[in-house]
C-alpha cells in the first residue's frame, strides 16, 4: 500500500477497471513531469509545509467568513422568497428570481460543497460540519461524500477508477475506447448541464450502490430509498410548498424556482468542467497509482486539475473553485484560503518548471466544449493521434529525451518541454500545410515558468 492511500484499497474499483481498456495515459508521472525522485519528494515536502502553515493559522477570520457567508445566503433566499410572494409585477418576479438564484449558487458552491469536504470540521460546530450539513439539491450529502471525497479526490483522473471523468456519460479522454453512443455526446452534454444536480445525484447514487454491493435492480435498497426521500423533499419544497404559499402567484413562483435551479445547475456545471476538462488537465493509468507516494499524489493533483481566472465576486460564487488546483491539493482546507495558497503553489510550479494550467472562464470552457464534441467522433476520424492531441498526454511524447529533472545548470522541466514541443510541431505544420491557425495547440491554456527564471537558483533560496 502506498503511503498516501493507507487504508484505501487499490482494487476498490477493480470491476470498473476490468470493463475498460485503458490504452494511453500518464503511467510514469515523474518521467512526464521531468522530475527526479528527489525533486518530487522535495515538492511534496513544500506542499506539506503549506498545509501545516494554513492549519496552524486557522482561526477567527475563518470563523467569521463562514458565518457571514451563511447569513448572506439566508438573507438572499428570504428576500427572494418574499419578493416572489408578492410578485404581481414583472420587475418584482425578476428580482425575486435573481435573488433566489444567487442564494442557491452560494449554498451549492461555497457552502454545501465546501462544508461537505470537511473544510470547517476543525471548528467543531455541529451545524457546520461535514457529517450534518444537508445541501439544497436533489442528491444526498452522504452519497456525494462517498462518490466525490473518496472516489474522485483519491483517484483523481485515473482512467477506470475516477468515475468523475465524464461522469459515466461523456467520453472526455482518448484513453476510453469510442462507442457508437458517444455520437450523442453533444446532446447529452446539454441535458447534463441543464439538469446537473440530477446528473450528480444519480452518479453518486450509483457509486454508493456499487460500494455497498447493492444489485442495480433492487429498487427498495437503502441507497435508493435515501435518494428518493431527499429528491422528494426537494421537489415538494420548490415546486409545491412555496408555489402554494404564493397563492395567486403559484405559477410565477413555480417558474422562478425552476429558473433558479436551472441557472444554478448551469453555473455549477461550467465551474466543474472548467476545472477538470480543459487542455492540461491530464489523465493517468492504474499503474501510476499502484506505486504512488504522497508526493506523487500531490503532483497528480497539480497536473490533473485546472484553474480559471476570477475576481473576488466570481471566485466567491464559484465556491473558490476557480482555484481547482489548490482545492485538489488541499480539499479540506477552508476555501477562503485558496487564493493565498495559489500564490505559493504557482511559485512552486515556476521553481520546478511545471505548467500551471489556467485561463479565462470562457477559454477553459471552450477547450472542454471542444473536447466533448471532438471525442464524440471515432478516433480514426481525427487527424491528431492520441499522443499529440491537446486533450490527452503521455510521457511517450518525450521518448528519447532526458526527463529526470536537473541536468547541468538551469532546470529544463515539463513546462519548457511542452513549450519546445509546441514550437517544433507548429514549425512542422507550417512546412507541411502553410500558416498555422493555432487550433489544437498542445498545452493551450497552460501558464509556464518565465524563461528568465533560474529555477535551480530559486530552489536553493526556497
Amino acid at each position: 500500500m502506498n503511503e498516501h492511500h493507507a487504508g484505501v484499497p487499490v482494487g476498490a474499483c477493480g470491476s470498473a477497471l476490468e470493463r475498460r481498456a485503458v490504452r494511453l495515459a500518464i503511467t510514469d508521472i515523474k518521467a512526464y513531469a521531468h522530475l527526479s525522485e528527489d525533486d518530487v519528494r522535495q515538492l511534496g515536502a513544500a506542499l506539506d509545509a503549506i498545509r501545516a502553515d494554513v492549519e496552524a493559522s486557522r482561526g477567527l477570520r475563518d470563523h467569521r467568513y463562514i458565518h457571514n457567508t451563511i447569513r448572506l445566503q439566508r438573507v438572499l433566499e428570504v428576500a427572494g422568497r418574499c419578493a416572489l410572494q408578492f410578485a404581481h409585477k414583472r420587475p418584482t418576479r425578476v428580482a425575486g428570481t435573481t435573488l433566489l438564484t444567487f442564494a442557491k449558487i452560494i449554498e451549492n458552491m461555497e457552502l454545501g460543497h465546501n462544508i461537505s469536504h470537511g473544510q470547517w470540521d476543525w471548528m467543531n460546530d455541529p451545524e457546520i460540519h461535514s457529517t450534518s450539513w444537508e445541501w439544497d439539491m436533489s442528491g444526498t450529502s452522504a452519497q456525494w461524500r462517498t462518490a466525490h471525497n473518496y472516489s474522485h479526490h483519491v483517484y483523481t483522473n485515473i482512467v477506470g477508477m475516477d468515475e468523475d471523468v465524464g461522469f459515466g456519460i461523456l467520453r472526455m479522454t482518448r484513453d476510453e475506447p469510442w462507442r457508437p453512443i458517444n455520437l450523442a455526446q453533444p446532446v447529452a452534454n446539454v441535458i447534463l448541464a441543464l439538469g446537473f444536480e440530477w446528473g450528480i445525484a444519480l452518479h453518486d447514487l450509483g457509486a454508493q450502490k456499487e460500494r455497498d454491493g447493492v444489485p442495480r435492480n433492487d429498487v427498495l435498497s437503502e441507497p435508493n430509498l435515501q435518494f428518493w426521500r431527499k429528491a422528494g423533499r426537494q421537489l415538494s419544497k420548490d415546486f409545491l410548498l412555496f408555489p402554494l404559499l404564493a397563492g395567486r402567484n403559484f405559477r410565477a413562483t413555480f417558474t422562478a424556482n425552476l429558473t433558479a435551479n436551472v441557472l444554478r445547475n448551469l453555473w455549477t456545471y461550467a465551474v466543474i468542467f472548467c476545472g477538470h476538462f480543459p487542455d492540461g488537465a491530464e489523465k493517468f493509468t492504474v499503474e501510476q497509482y499502484a506505486t504512488e507516494t504522497r508526493a506523487e499524489w500531490y503532483l497528480r493533483q497539480m497536473l490533473g486539475s485546472a484553474n480559471f481566472r476570477a475576481g473576488p465576486v466570481m471566485a466567491f460564487l464559484s465556491g473558490n473553485l476557480c482555484y481547482q488546483i489548490e482545492h485538489h491539493l488541499f480539499p479540506d482546507l477552508p476555501s477562503n484560503r485558496l487564493a493565498e495558497i495559489s500564490v505559493r503553489v504557482r511559485a512552486l510550479c515556476e521553481q520546478y518548471d511545471l505548467p500551471y494550467t489556467t485561463g479565462s472562464l470562457a477559454k477553459q470552457y471552450v477547450l472542454a466544449f471542444r473536447t466533448i464534441h471532438k471525442l464524440a467522433l471515432p478516433d480514426e476520424w481525427l487527424w491528431r493521434t492520441s499522443d499529440d492531441a491537446p486533450e490527452t498526454a503521455s510521457e511517450l511524447r518525450f521518448a528519447g529525451e532526458r526527463t529526470d529533472g536537473v541536468g547541468g545548470g538551469r532546470r529544463r522541466g515539463l513546462a519548457s518541454a511542452l513549450r519546445e514541443l509546441r514550437t517544433s510541431r507548429r514549425g512542422g505544420r507550417r512546412r507541411r500545410r502553410g500558416p498555422d491557425v493555432g487550433v489544437d495547440a498542445p498545452g493551450a491554456g497552460i501558464a509556464t515558468a518565465p524563461s528568465s527564471v533560474d529555477p535551480a537558483a530559486a530552489r536553493a533560496t526556497h
